[in-house]
């Protein structure tokens, strides 16, 4: 889904910022024929990226090393509920964007994995979620469109814990359940395409 929401745009020049191992940014660049650049805080996940051909450089969306106006478009995938402070991570990639470019920003509805979310007693909001983005984008960019996407997936018993435990550094949670059975979990990921 924000895959095609870059790919509509007919890119030329595309920056990912938080990259992680480079598997959207490989995507753009192949399907789309644009120029990508990926930054990440992770060296080793900036080495993975660049073992995929792209251009990759250790950075901080709140500090971005180009140039006004650089790119067409920009990709935060599940990454901008990390920004320590998100309001100069959003002015940054407004000021790298040129004149009508795009923020593709993904981020999840609190819905998101309720049910494993629930089983660990994770509750309040994150920082960029489906239900508080809308507005903080707007105070960056003059438009800003949210495309929802709904689901459920099935986690068998063992697959749910390793989720559970691959979220330790955004849930604060006391211990992870035992599991004894396949749970139906909600999936509720959210597009915002905000243009400068």
């Amino acid at each position: 889904m924000h895959r095609e929401a870059v790919a509509e745009v007919a890119p030329r020049r595309v920056l990912e910022v938080g990259c992680g191992r480079g598997e959207t940014a490989e995507w753009i660049a192949r399907e789309t024929g644009a120029e990508v650049v990926a930054v990440d805080q992770s060296e080793r996940m900036v080495e993975l990226t660049s073992a995929r051909g792209v251009e990759a450089h250790v950075g901080d969306v709140e500090d971005l090393p180009f140039e006004n106006g650089s790119f067409d478009c920009v990709v935060a995938a599940w990454m901008l509920y990390h920004v320590a402070d998100l309001d100069r991570g959003l002015t940054e990639i407004a000021r790298v964007l040129r004149p009508s470019g795009r923020l593709v920003a993904v981020t999840n509805s609190k819905r998101h994995c309720q049910e494993l979310k629930a089983l660990v007693g994770v509750t309040g909001q994150s920082a960029f979620s489906a239900e508080n983005g809308e507005e903080i984008l707007r105070r960056h960019f003059s438009e800003v469109e949210r495309r929802d996407a709904e689901g459920y997936a099935v986690f068998e018993p063992d697959e749910a814990i390793a989720y559970i435990e691959a979220m330790e550094n955004l849930w604060r949670r006391e211990a992870v359940p035992a599991i004894d059975e396949p749970i139906r979990v909600t999936k509720a990921p959210v597009v915002f395409v905000a243009t400068k």
